[in-house]
């Protein structure tokens, strides 16, 4: 990005601007609408001009007055400091115009690509016609990297020397590689969440790289009935418990320590006013089910955590959202900010672990807070990612 002057030209920026909305239409969490401002600076500092485009929430291949981006423009105008123009829509003449009419310094907002399934299916025709309106491809969705869609993989096709990634998407990369590849040890990965076959191929990808691995959220109470264990009504995957017992034989060869909960704090319903207690976690009483860890398990956990130079989180410890079973996620997210005081990097990725960090108001404290969810799994599962290759290549 740095190294690319946007003077005299027009630049086309995939964003990802999939954020949530209330009722009525209000941006609830504005991170990824702020991550992409420095991108679109910079190319309107060199005196180009921006055409920003986005996907926001699924809609059904066609118009959907739920899903306008018009709803987040004037919080994005407001974030860029000037009057952002808008087009009804990502194709056509009336497009097109607003386009060949746009000066440098002006940035223009194209309505949602996904009300054309074209965008999804990946059409080259569709991609074709986007990269028409521009000189130059920015790509600085990492939330949707993971996607071979027109405007994230195939667009790129059309750019064969003007192609760059924007500041997001390179920080994304960056700072995942850091903890993958250029780690300071010990290396401590933290995984929580509700199943073992949702995390599974990342453990085995992780068990190469790290010293510790910290388990809880859902999936422990797998692990646990997995070493015979009584986990009561707890969720627990009855056809990974073969694969939990893998993981741990695989950890030991590999001279992984695993750290699962000893304790939990269990409910008698998956309800804040359930009545609760506390056991170890292969002792649950029948008919209960564990929705957070519990006060020895977090001492241990920090203690690991405290000792740590490199950090990765992804995943709660529990039931967060509600009140009574949320010590454990926030203890942890507490551990990780003390330690990235002390020096030591921490990096925080997945939904659940992004929307706790900024619940407890603790994303500037620690090193890196990845936006995207989807993409920065299969990155940490070793998967070469569409939007990422088609700019490298």
């Amino acid at each position: 990005m740095d190294n690319y002057n946007f003077s005299g030209k027009k630049a086309i920026v995939r964003v990802d601007f999939n954020v949530p909305l209330d009722e009525s239409f209000n941006i609830t969490d504005d991170t990824r609408i702020k991550s992409a401002i420095p991108t679109i600076k910079k190319i309107l500092k060199d005196g180009g001009s921006a055409i920003v485009m986005s996907h926001l929430g699924r809609p059904k291949d066609a118009f959907d007055e739920k899903y306008s981006l018009k709803h987040i423009l004037k919080h994005f105008s407001d974030l860029v400091g000037q009057e952002v123009m808008f087009a009804k829509d990502c194709l056509g003449d009336e497009t097109k115009k607003q386009v060949s009419n746009l000066k440098k310094g002006e940035v223009l907002l194209l309505e949602n690509l996904r009300f054309y399934k074209q965008e999804t299916t990946g059409t080259e025709d569709f991609a074709r016609e986007l990269a028409s309106y521009a000189d130059v491809y920015v790509n600085d969705a990492f939330g949707t990297a993971h996607r071979a869609h027109a405007s994230t993989t195939i667009i790129a096709k059309f750019f064969p020397q003007d192609k760059v990634f924007g500041y997001l998407m390179a920080d994304e990369i960056n700072n995942i590689e850091k903890v993958l590849n250029k780690p300071e040890r010990p290396l401590t990965a933290i995984l929580g969440g509700a199943k073992v076959s949702g995390k599974i191929l990342i453990i085995e990808q992780l068990l190469n790289k790290i010293d510790n691995l910290i388990i809880g959220g859902g999936m422990a109470y797998t692990f646990a009935k997995a070493q015979g264990g009584n986990v009561g009504s707890s969720l627990v995957e009855d056809d990974r418990i073969e694969t939990a017992r893998e993981v741990l034989k695989q950890a030991q060869e590999k001279n992984v320590k695993i750290y699962l909960p000893t304790d939990t704090i269990w409910a008698d319903s998956f309800s804040n006013d359930a009545g609760k207690g506390v056991s170890k976690i292969g002792e649950i009483p029948n008919g209960k089910m564990g929705l957070d860890i519990g006060p020895d398990s977090i001492e241990i956990f920090k203690e690991v955590i405290k000792n740590s130079k490199t950090i990765l989180w992804n995943g709660p410890m529990g039931v967060f959202e509600m009140s009574n079973f949320e010590l454990g996620t926030k203890s942890i997210a507490e551990a990780i900010v003390e330690a990235t005081k002390n020096k030591t990097y921490s990096l925080v990725g997945g939904g659940d672990s992004v929307a706790a960090i900024n619940k407890y108001n603790m994303a500037t404290q620690v090193s890196y807070v990845s936006t995207g969810g989807g993409a920065m799994l299969e990155y940490l599962e070793g998967k070469a990612l569409p939007g990422v290759e088609a700019i490298k290549n």
